[in-house]
């Protein structure tokens, strides 16, 4: 696992070189980091919390839990008791560690999407586990029987997102088969204004019942808070206090003035809605420059990314693109469903994207 993760960071690398060395100016839409200021309202509450020399506990602050309870409750009418709720260091580490912390080893199978950015793969290998790719097909996952199956919705790298009834379907066949089902929903927000995404704590979903089930959010997208380091894991009472107990004795704890400074995004909506309008509006322009220049657009309704194809490697396209100044992910990073792919960030300014359909466009000609 960490050799590919090497071969990324190896391959981003040669890509940046070759952009700077092709004469235009370079326009990075290989990163996921926000690139957006953290709203006013974050930075100054967390200047106001500086002064914090005790330890603040691991299971979250209770106004930060609470915070989180009464979002999640505005967003998906969900109703989740602060117990239920756990701090995490951001949503990586939580994902990295989380078959380790559920004691799961070599005996154990957990599924990953067929998709994906390659940080729940490498928390099984740490742990020892078995891993598969596998898309969330209920025929599929009936033949493979892990303890773990890890969701992604909106995806990353390709923006897909989950229906109502997909994810309620997976979970009526996970509690028969006694799978533990988390969802990664870091992206959950970042949807076109009035099209919300479906979240695996709405009751709608799961009938009121978390047994099993587990949603990691995060902040560091939908607040600008990436380098906060922030998040959250909610849902199974059991699952949560064990997480709770073995996360305390590590010492992940989020530091006090970081969780005050979150307990204020989560209880602002405003600067949401803001940022999805702005993100709608960049999504638009993009789509339409990647469409006019001979590209195809797959899924990509939500989240961070735009992922598209001109029926080429990889390889090639980011090569081409390179070769104009455009920085993008080669799309076999996430898996070798994604081999004639590339994913573009929209972590950039309207001028940017455009620029990039321009660019690709005059080397058609």
């Amino acid at each position: 696992m960490s050799d590919r993760t090497w071969s990324i960071s190896e391959r981003l690398s040669g890509l940046r070189e070759r952009a700077e060395r092709s004469g235009h100016r370079v326009i990075d839409l290989g990163q996921g980091s926000p690139s957006d200021p953290t709203p006013t309202l974050i930075t100054e509450e967390l200047a106001a919390a500086s002064d914090w020399p005790g330890y603040p506990p691991a299971h979250g602050l209770p106004t930060l839990r609470n915070s989180y309870c009464q979002w999640v409750l505005r967003r998906w009418g969900a109703v989740l008791p602060e117990e239920d709720v756990c701090t995490t260091v951001g949503s990586k580490e939580f994902i990295a560690t989380l078959p380790w912390f559920l004691g799961l080893g070599s005996s154990d199978l957990v599924v990953v999407p067929e998709l994906a950015y390659p940080t729940y793969a490498a928390g099984a290998h740490l742990a020892g586990c078995q891993t598969v790719t596998a898309p969330p097909e209920i025929t599929v996952l009936d033949e493979l029987r892990p303890k773990l199956l890890w969701l992604n919705t909106p995806g990353n790298p390709t923006g897909e997102v989950l229906t109502g009834s997909q994810l309620a379907e997976i979970l009526a066949w996970a509690r028969d088969k006694n799978v533990i089902v988390v969802s990664d929903e870091c992206y959950v927000e970042l949807t076109p204004p009035g099209q919300p995404a479906k979240s695996i704590l709405s009751p709608e979903i799961n009938g009121s019942d978390l047994t099993n089930v587990l949603a990691v959010h995060s902040l560091s997208k939908r607040s600008n808070m990436a380098g906060y380091r922030i998040g959250f894991a909610a849902g199974d009472s059991e699952l949560v206090a064990r997480l709770v107990r073995l996360r305390r004795d590590a010492g992940l704890i989020a530091a006090g003035p970081i969780q005050m400074a979150a307990s204020k995004a989560l209880a602002d909506d405003q600067h949401v809605f803001r940022l999805q309008e702005e993100y709608a509006e960049r999504r638009d322009v993009l789509r339409q420059g990647l469409t006019r220049a001979g590209f195809q657009i797959q899924h990509s309704e939500a989240g961070l990314f735009v992922w598209a194809t001109e029926g080429q490697s990889d390889v090639d396209t980011s090569t081409r693109m390179a070769d104009l100044g455009i920085l993008v992910a080669p799309g076999s990073f996430y898996g070798a469903k994604g081999e004639q792919y590339v994913r573009l960030s929209l972590t950039t300014s309207l001028p940017d994207l455009a620029e990039v359909g321009a660019r690709l466009l005059l080397a058609e000609k």
